[in-house]
């Protein structure tokens, strides 16, 4: 049997249909529990205009209650020859509650139904992930901290430069974390504006009360012009792309590091052994794979934007089907951040430095700058003394003083981690969860 919500008195194509339905059965169970909530708003909203009886509002609120607890435990399907996630929440409606249940779609399109879903799901998303940064950022503040004074060579064109150490490596990527959730905050301010009520983006002509839906929900406000409501279809899925992109970076570049840092020729750090793997024939082997599969995924992750805009950019005003494909990469994409932020964590906590990196002479040539820098604080112009230490460097007799006395704000001995710590703090109390938290509460609670 087929159960579709636009269907007319003829059949498909079999072939035809599987080609234009593509993963969206797969897709659409991301969304379940968001279109129940979104169905939960929007029949309360019909009640209140008149288009469904008061009566009618109670039981169909407790059988939307028991669906969603059903995709909240993993037990919603999309049974064979339903064709999307809003049609078989329609039949389970109709089933317990007959022609009840056909009444809950008036006054909105499949385009604005998925349309919440998207956005209810992505904003839910977002806050998993900046829960799963902050929870990085913390780990990574902590080593900096604990490991503050064990001082390491930095580096430019990977050759040894200047002193550096790991309370500056580790901190260094927690402030790119507390940047990073800067832009968090921004897609997920994009993200919480309601569409519901656009239909198929030209408005009903029901008396629809879209600020109702926006309250209940939980949203901040609503995308108020419909074909800009139906216009942010691909464009929120742009925007949270970039904030995603923007952390898979951080991650990318520090897991590049601690590979680096981690083989022999380096032996900056330690990973725990549970995170490595071994080799098939060379039993000395301890491959970071973990930070290797981090890097590799977050480099994918860093294409997603492009990936999304060379989907949406051409088409013009309106609904296209093309935007189907967008969730194919998209959805899926905010469990592998999530894991990939979990593994770090992981990682890091564990992680063992070596504090006895500069007993090797061979990094002696990066206190140079130490050196220029003393006689120029003892009057002797900055260019004489370069050309003396460069000198002395070239003859052999270079002697290094490891003495290190930096103080200015975010060097070696001033590390700035308090008030990076408030700069994250800053951003994470601008999200205002608890406004949807409470909003759904209070849809989900009898």
């Amino acid at each position: 049997m087929s159960n579709k919500l636009w269907e007319k008195n003829y059949e498909v194509n079999a072939e035809i249909e599987r080609f234009t339905v593509g993963k969206d059965r797969e897709m659409d169970l991301y969304l379940a529990k968001y279109d129940v909530l979104g169905s939960m708003a929007h029949i309360t909203m019909l009640t209140s205009i008149g288009l469904l009886d008061k009566e009618e509002l109670p039981p169909l609120l407790r059988e939307l209650r028991a669906i969603y607890q059903q995709a909240a435990r993993g037990e919603f399907v999309i049974e064979d020859g339903v064709e999307d996630v809003h049609s078989q929440v329609e039949l389970l409606l109709t089933r317990k509650l007959g022609d009840m249940g056909k009444k809950i779609h008036s006054g909105r399109s499949r385009n604005d139904q998925v349309l919440v879903d998207l956005k209810l799901f992505t904003r839910h998303e977002l806050r998993q992930v900046v829960d799963a940064v902050k929870v990085l950022f913390d780990e990574l503040q902590t080593k900096s901290e604990q490991l503050k004074d064990v001082l390491m060579p930095g580096y430019t064109h990977l050759q040894i430069a200047m002193p550096s150490s790991f309370g500056l490596w580790f901190g260094a990527y927690a402030e790119s974390l507390a940047d990073d959730m800067l832009f968090l905050q921004a897609a997920y301010k994009l993200t919480n504006r309601n569409p519901l009520g656009s239909a198929a983006g030209y408005g009903s002509s029901f008396p629809l009360n879209r600020q109702m839906t926006t309250d209940l929900l939980g949203f901040d406000s609503m995308d108020y012009n419909v074909v800009y409501a139906q216009m942010g279809r691909g464009k929120m899925e742009r925007n949270v792309s970039f904030a995603l992109a923007s952390v898979a970076g951080t991650l990318a570049k520090m897991a590049f590091d601690a590979c680096l840092f981690n083989s022999q020729n380096f032996n900056f750090v330690k990973l725990p052994k549970e995170c490595t793997t071994g080799s098939s024939i060379m039993p000395h082997k301890k491959n970071p794979d973990v930070f290797e599969l981090i890097r590799a995924k977050c480099n994918k992750l860093q294409a997603l934007p492009q990936q999304v805009m060379l989907i949406m950019n051409n088409l013009p005003v309106g609904y296209f089907r093309d935007l189907q494909i967008i969730k194919e990469i998209f959805l899926p994409a905010f469990d592998e951040l999530k894991d990939c932020l979990q593994m770090a964590a992981y990682i890091i906590n564990k992680m063992e430095v070596n504090e006895h990196i500069l007993d090797n002479p061979m990094y002696d040539p990066m206190f140079s700058v130490e050196e220029v820098n003393r006689l120029a604080a003892g009057g002797m112009p900055f260019r004489d003394a370069y050309k003396q230490v460069g000198l002395a460097i070239e003859a052999g007799t270079f002697r290094a003083d490891r003495t290190i006395h930096h103080t200015h704000e975010g060097s070696i001995g001033n590390l700035c981690t308090q008030q990076i710590a408030q700069l994250m703090d800053q951003t994470l109390r601008g999200f205002g969860f608890e406004r949807v938290d409470e909003a759904e509460r209070r849809l989900l609670d009898e």
